[in-house]
């Protein structure tokens, strides 16, 4: 995904691996030589899908449906760590699994295809979280037209900065998503939620009728994304390669913990924005029908700051979760059909592929909120697709040999999905 740069290519020359590299240090300063996987992850619960389903729900229903997010934040943790841990075992992605799998042409291109699909509407998620930064920090004066086609620009900046040195797109993800949660730090401090009605809605599930449905999986959807389960894999394999088992071992340990602290402050983020929207909006009876509404609602009631604040909060969020798709494009394809596209060509094609007809949508007066909410709904709906896989070759001892799932967290995986694709299942019956 990267060439080796700096301190990677002198140990590439002396013949270090990255993981004998972390392994050789100790404490912290082992840890921090690990960082960088979980954190590339924890995008996916704070991109625009996020904004999205978590404002619509925090306005219309207030904190009851804060149970969910934690529900979806407990289940990507699970998940996530499942997927980089099978690169740290095998030393293969997800993707490459699937491939080997299925073995022809005729069975990898279809799921491909699919996998696609899901690379799309993330992809679209993260556009309109631009596109709507841009138009509310210009003050309007950006027409939302205007601001859909600079947005279509977002990632160039990153990976212009970036330049080839893959530690350095990791160290801009990490700031991107430190703003967004210090902007929320904020947020939560000016609109001051009710502590009573948080835990209520931490622990009481609620789910009263079929709006509320459609925003859970919704919310699952912003949460447990598809793109990242693949992507999470790939990007820890390279850190055991030539490592024995019990140097595996030690790095699982180091990405045990990495996952749960990342996973773990994008959770409260994500859980964040629902509550700054219900304390915001939802306790006063207002109900902004778009991204921009909840902008022109907190300006008058909060102040200028708390809308600045948020849109920045949003620009940050769509960089960032752009940065990760072009990654999770990659993986996807190199893992599946074995060919190395240019990044800046792979996000010139995903990107005309949704500008174009969100544009069109745009112009016709669509409600980039609803368009949000929808693509979430779909990418919960193709969730199955990389994540049946991924409980499937975590829990076989002939791919994962020692470091194979014990029977307690198979059975937690096995019961994510079963409530997932329940929950799919019961928004599709109920919607027909």
């Amino acid at each position: 995904m990267a060439q080796p740069a700096g301190e990677e290519r002198r140990q590439a020359a002396a013949g270090v691996s990255e993981g004998a590299e972390i392994l050789r240090r100790k404490g912290l300063s082992s840890y921090l030589r690990w960082f960088g996987p979980a954190i590339v992850a924890a995008v996916a619960y704070i991109d625009p899908g996020n904004f999205g389903t978590d404002i619509q729900s925090g306005a219309q229903y207030g904190y009851v449906l804060l149970w969910s997010v934690l529900l979806a934040n407990l289940m990507g943790m699970l998940l996530q760590y499942l997927s980089g841990k099978l690169g740290l075992a095998t030393g293969k992605s997800l993707a490459e699994h699937v491939r080997d799998s299925l073995g022809t042409r005729a069975r990898i291109v279809p799921y491909w295809l699919g996998s696609e699909v899901f690379a799309v509407f993330t992809d679209l998620a993260e556009f309109l979280g631009v596109t709507s930064a841009v138009y509310l920090l210009s003050g309007g004066t950006i027409p939302l037209i205007v601001a859909s086609w600079i947005s279509a620009f977002d990632v160039i900046v990153v990976f212009a900065l970036a330049g080839r040195r893959f530690r350095r797109v990791e160290l801009m993800i990490t700031m991107l998503v430190f703003g967004v949660g210090l902007g929320y730090v904020y947020e939560i401090f000016v609109t001051r939620p009710d502590p009573a009605s948080v835990a209520r809605g931490l622990l009481v599930p609620t789910l009263t009728n079929g709006g509320q449905l459609f925003l859970v999986v919704g919310i699952i959807g912003a949460t447990v994304m598809p793109h990242v389960l693949v992507l999470h894999s790939s990007l820890t394999k390279a850190k055991a390669e030539g490592m024995d088992i019990e140097q595996r071992k030690r790095l699982l340990r180091l990405h045990r913990w990495d996952t749960i602290l990342n996973l773990t402050i994008a959770g409260l983020v994500n859980m964040a924005i629902l509550m700054m929207a219900a304390a915001a909006f939802f306790v006063v009876g207002l109900s902004p029908a778009t991204v921009n509404g909840a902008y022109m609602t907190l300006v008058p009631l909060f102040g200028l700051a708390a809308g600045v604040v948020f849109a920045l909060t949003l620009l940050f969020s769509g960089w960032s979760s752009s940065t990760v798709g072009v990654l999770a494009g990659q993986a996807i394809l190199e893992g599946l059909l074995g060919s190395k596209v240019n990044p800046w060509f792979r996000r010139i094609i995903i990107r005309v592929i949704n500008v174009v007809p969100t544009s069109f949508a745009l112009a016709l007066g669509y409600n980039p909120l609803a368009l949000l909410v929808y693509s979430q709904v779909v990418l919960s709906l193709l969730i199955p697709l990389p994540l049946i896989p991924l409980i499937y070759y975590t829990a076989k001892r002939s791919f994962m040999g020692d470091l194979v799932n014990r029977h307690s967290i198979t059975f937690l995986a096995v019961v994510t999905a079963g409530t997932i694709i329940a929950l799919n299942v019961v928004l599709i019956a109920t919607s027909l």
